[in-house]
């Protein structure tokens, strides 16, 4: 009966950490490019159905704990990249886009080969500077709003030491009992407390393809797909990389009109449900993906109450707890931007620029991060020898997939060398999830 129960239960471990550790990153970021109370709570609830819908059929199709969650770096990004011209409609025309190009990834493997190409440094480097806004959230919320953040960072530190899964899902509870005690009850009166969703027509213009499509498409396939695809072949799977972007692309842009920015592979939670934890046989463990996703799916009818709770709160205090949720992959994405000496320089001229958060021809800064790295990079590529840097470390000498091999194989892949048939990857990563992503 043990056996039985225990991947059921993994499955909503994952699914009650995935949502409570980052859904109020998702909010925010929804929030920043403008959406409202009303759409945001309408794109978290299509965003856990999507990623909800695209485990159950990955899991019973293929029989491999893939687990699927929102782009957390992707929600990141939006609160960088902010209000756009042309408002929400726009974002969500970018979102649209952005699932386009993940399903032309799973049906042409040269598109993620292309996006495994970009160097890892400034790979990392854009990471970190899309992240770095949010997570210095915390230190502002201990200034301004003392009385509500100082528990929930305390709450925050000490599970963090004893027992690190429930670290963020803690602080959010601290954080919620604190707006519990100190908003007035009136204001919960006259929100929408059941889920609903709000359809958007789409638009699009040149800036926010550039500046929010192609980042967030960026972001999501190297911070989240990939390291994603990295940790279940560290435990010994082969999942079908193709068919696994073509399913999140696809819920994808079933998920944007109701203002879903982008669903993934999971990052983080993946080892949850296929490390030995969620069952001692392998072959058994997609059974913990599947219940992942139909709690995810549920816990997105609560949407409607927790944006309601979360307008509540100052922003500071939910850019906090949001904050609090990124630091680890804060610290990924800047030991990946550091790793490698000769590339350094490009990687700190990357995060500096997209940290900045400027806005050039209506096109944000993740984008012109990564253009000024590649510059960097190309200008230092042929630098003389006894210059101080080794042309061995240069651009070439490592991607956005880790160290994708040069072999040339049909799937892109993360966090090492890919051997790879049409749709299938092999990566060579240690099953921690390593990757910059989020959930």
């Amino acid at each position: 009966m043990a056996g039985r129960s225990q991947p059921v239960l993994a499955g909503v471990v994952t699914a009650l950490v995935g949502f409570a550790s980052s859904f109020t990153v998702v909010l925010a970021g929804l929030r920043a490019v403008g959406a409202s109370d009303a759409q945001a709570a309408s794109g978290l609830l299509a965003v856990c159905v999507a990623s909800g819908v695209s485990a159950v059929w990955l899991g019973l199709r293929h029989r491999i704990p893939m687990s699927v969650a929102w782009s957390t770096p992707g929600a990141a990004l939006l609160v960088a990249t902010g209000a756009m011209p042309g408002g929400w409609p726009v974002a969500v025309g970018a979102f649209l886009v952005s699932g386009v190009l993940i399903v032309a990834a799973g049906l042409f493997p040269a598109l993620g080969r292309a996006v495994a190409a970009i160097p890892r440094p400034v790979a990392g480097a854009m990471l970190a500077g899309v992240l770095l806004p949010l997570c210095t959230a915390p230190v502002r919320a201990l200034v301004e709003v003392p009385r509500l953040a100082v528990p929930v960072v305390l709450a925050w530190l000490l599970l963090h030491r004893f027992a690190r899964r429930w670290a963020v899902p803690g602080a959010l509870v601290v954080a919620v009992a604190a707006i519990a005690l100190t908003a007035p009850v009136s204001g919960l009166g006259g929100a929408g407390l059941l889920p609903a969703v709000e359809l958007t027509a789409p638009a699009w213009n040149v800036s926010a393809m550039v500046g929010l499509a192609l980042p967030l498409f960026l972001v999501t396939m190297a911070a989240q797909n990939v390291p994603g695809m990295a940790v279940l072949v560290g435990y010994g799977y082969r999942p079908p990389f193709g068919a696994a972007l073509r399913a999140t692309g696809l819920t994808t842009l079933l998920a944007a009109p109701a203002g879903g920015h982008a669903v993934n592979l999971a990052a983080i939670t993946a080892a949850l449900a296929a490390g030995p934890d969620a069952h001692p046989d392998p072959d058994r463990r997609w059974i913990a993906s599947v219940t992942a996703g139909t709690g995810l799916a549920l816990l997105g009818l609560g949407a409607g109450a927790a944006t309601a709770l979360v307008a509540l709160a100052p922003p500071v205090l939910i850019e906090a707890v949001a904050g609090l949720a990124l630091l680890g992959a804060l610290a990924t994405a800047l030991t990946s931007a550091l790793a490698e000496p000769a590339a350094r320089e490009a990687a700190v001229v990357t995060f500096v620029v997209t940290a900045s958060g400027v806005t050039l021809v209506g096109v944000g800064g993740a984008f012109w991060g990564l253009v000024a790295g590649g510059l960097m990079l190309l200008l230092f590529r042929h630098r003389p020898a006894g210059s101080g840097t080794a042309e061995s470390g240069t651009a070439g000498s490592g991607t956005a997939g880790s160290g994708a091999a040069e072999s040339g194989a049909a799937e892109s892949g993360a966090g090492g060398s890919v051997a790879a048939g049409r749709d299938s990857v092999a990566v060579g990563s240690s099953p921690s999830g390593g990757g910059a992503g989020g959930t």
